[in-house]
């Protein structure tokens, strides 16, 4: 079989999708009218043009999958016509079959093009790893999966700048932050947010028994000026003095900078750099990133199911993927899928299978939206 022949939508999603794509060329002739009168204010010009770009990249495929609509019309009627003429009927069925599978090629990108997409995908992102459930285990754990996800985000050819990291007795990770940017870094990495459990013999364990720890996973869309307004009256800002365990440049002057957001009550802690400067600008960064979340989390809360704030306790019960050591094996319980080459993974490899696989049941639960709105 042709490899590259394209899969056949289903009738009844080609007939809902008839519907969208009537409605965007219904629209574009509206805006592109509109665009067109001289008595248009500056104001519903701006707003029509953006609609326009908004619609361009759809309306290209519609036209272009009419004007193949129309030439597979002409062919039917060409074949009915010229039934006895056998080399006509041979050039004509061959030239149907081609025009046939572009249609399908279109309807399929025209399809993916109308299921529902979180604007939030091609953001940068905050990466925030907390130790649960587990003692010294679970920050040593939390060093080992934010590790995970800077070489991953290495292999990816993103940026991965640590924003804070607060250390455990054993040089583990009480709890660590990053700032991961590069091309559609949310949209790949948002479905790591939740619980992460491990299994292994801890190296403070002397009779070799197994422990089960947890540590928590959020991922923050990073957020532009835009979308948050920052207003220096809803800001409180103190400085004190970096040290203690988790201090990495330990000194003697006022780096450390805590931002408190008065109004949400929100408040974060950096004290990662030499400069109290650039600890101001990373604890905004910060700042911004979880208060767009949560704006973003109070207008989706009805249709968002995987969000920051479900990531819950650090129990050990709540867990969205195990990794056991001793038998070489991380599985993600949301989608049954076990990989058995752990080290793989730890060394941000093996990520793509579940990745990939979550993105796949993202996009078939969207189709199976898609079915049902009708």
């Amino acid at each position: 079989m042709d490899m590259d022949v394209q899969p056949q939508l289903l009738p009844n999603i080609i007939r809902i999708m008839e519907h969208r794509l009537s409605a965007i060329e219904y629209r574009t002739a509206f805006l592109q009218n509109l665009v067109n009168q001289t008595e248009a204010s500056p104001a519903e010009y701006a707003r029509a043009n953006k609609e326009l770009r908004k619609l361009s990249s759809s309306m290209d495929l519609i036209t272009h999958l009419r004007s193949k609509q129309k030439e597979i019309n002409g062919l039917r009627s060409l074949l009915a016509e010229c039934s006895e003429d056998k080399d006509m009927v041979n050039m004509a069925t061959e030239e149907l079959d081609e025009a046939m599978e572009e249609e399908r090629r279109l309807h399929n990108l025209l399809f993916k093009s109308l299921l529902p997409k979180d604007d939030a995908d091609e953001r940068d992102c905050i990466l925030e790893v907390r130790a649960g459930t587990g003692g010294e285990e679970a920050s040593l754990f939390a060093m080992d999966v934010f590790k995970m996800y800077e070489k991953y985000s290495l292999k990816k050819g993103w940026k991965f700048e640590v924003v804070d990291v607060t250390e455990s007795d054993l040089k583990g990770y009480k709890e660590a932050s990053a700032a991961i940017s590069g091309a559609d870094v949310y949209g790949k990495l948002k479905f790591e947010s939740g619980i992460h459990r491990v299994q292994r013999v801890p190296v403070t364990e002397k009779s070799g028994r197994v422990h089960t720890s947890a540590v928590s996973v959020a991922i923050l869309p990073q957020a532009d000026e835009v979308d948050v307004q920052l207003r220096n009256e809803d800001l409180r800002i103190d400085t004190y003095r970096s040290g203690g365990s988790g201090g990495q440049h330990a000194n003697t002057t006022n780096s450390a900078v805590r931002i408190t957001h008065i109004p949400s009550g929100m408040t974060v802690a950096i004290q990662d750099e030499r400069s109290q400067h650039m600890n101001k600008a990373k604890a905004l960064k910060v700042l911004c990133a979880k208060l767009y979340e949560m704006e973003r989390s109070r207008i989706q809360i009805n249709r968002s199911k995987l969000r920051s704030e479900q990531i819950g306790s650090g129990d050990r019960s709540e867990r969205i993927r195990t990794y056991n050591f001793p038998q070489g094996r991380v599985t993600d319980h949301r989608v049954s899928i076990t990989c058995h080459a752990i080290n793989d993974v730890m060394l941000g490899d093996g990520l793509d299978v579940f990745i990939d696989a979550l993105l796949l049941q993202q996009e078939m639960d969207a189709i199976a939206d898609f079915s049902s709105s009708q």
